[in-house]
């Protein structure tokens, strides 16, 4: 048997949707461009249709061919337009990455059913609607493809200071996950989550200035969970997202895999509770 090198990483004429994809310095933007630059042609999708358009730009320049689409993931109608566009522009689509984010914080007692609703329809719902879209075209193409979730130590352990809804909707993630890497697996189709710990994005930035926290030591406490020491960056999970998305990983399914520094193994969540009052 010939050894197989780089090749198994290859992306070349696989076509990659990406949720959650906007030029704005988060997980999707990094892992589209990842994608791009491993050969894959990219669908960029977010709410914020300007930022997806600029994302796409961005892989046209590496050379490879890409749309922007606009869409809410939480409607299942927008959805369903998003890969209308898909099958308009590629007529066919290999790797789906669900991206999609709907951060909110609020201690249990005080949270509203609509933010609960709200937050499970783009984290959950959203990402079981894109999955069934694209599942549905990957078993109608015979060819298998590879779904990967984006989730979070948060459906693995809690995190308290007001994630309950976030963690809840990660939890159901994983089980996503799994259960649809069975049921799809006679397809040649993978489902594979990616498990991130705290990275350096817009949203944490945003908790960092929070003024009712003291932000060196909230820093201090998060990378206590982190046996690497730092918090993650987004260009972290390019490798882990080519990885599973390509013939490298051919035999990996139903997998949550850790981008985590450690956290996990270390079983702790790195968070903190609220302020007492």
């Amino acid at each position: 048997m010939r050894e197989k090198g780089r090749e198994l990483f290859d992306l070349t004429g696989r076509v990659a949707v990406i949720t959650g994809s906007s030029a704005n310095g988060g997980l999707g933007h990094a892992m589209a461009l990842g994608l791009a630059r491993f050969g894959a042609d990219i669908v960029s999708t977010d709410i914020d249709g300007p930022g997806a358009e600029v994302t796409a730009e961005e892989v046209r320049a590496l050379g490879r061919r890409s749309i922007a689409v606009r869409c809410d993931v939480s409607q299942e109608a927008e959805v369903a337009a998003l890969f209308a566009e898909v099958d308009k522009a590629f007529g066919r689509v290999d790797i789906l990455v669900n991206n999609a984010f709907r951060g909110f914080r609020a201690r249990p007692e005080e949270l509203s059913l609509e933010e609960w609703n709200r937050v499970i329809a783009i984290c959950l719902t959203g990402y079981f609607l894109c999955a069934q879209q694209a599942g549905r075209r990957m078993i109608r193409q015979g060819r298998g493809g590879s779904i990967i979730n984006i989730s979070s130590i948060a459906g693995c352990s809690a995190l308290g200071r007001g994630n309950f809804v976030y963690s809840v909707a990660k939890a159901g993630v994983n089980q996503l996950t799994r259960e649809l890497a069975v049921e799809w697996a006679h397809y040649g189709i993978r489902v594979n989550a990616i498990v991130p710990a705290q990275t350096r994005t817009p949203g944490l930035q945003k908790l960092l200035d929070d003024p009712q926290f003291d932000s060196k030591a909230l820093l201090s406490r998060l990378l206590m969970g982190i046996p690497l020491n730092r918090l993650g960056e987004p260009e972290d999970f390019i490798g882990p997202v080519v990885f599973l998305a390509s013939d490298a990983s051919a035999f990996v399914t139903g997998v949550l895999l850790p981008v985590d520094g450690g956290n996990l193994a270390l079983n702790a969540g790195g968070s903190h509770t609220w302020p007492q009052s």
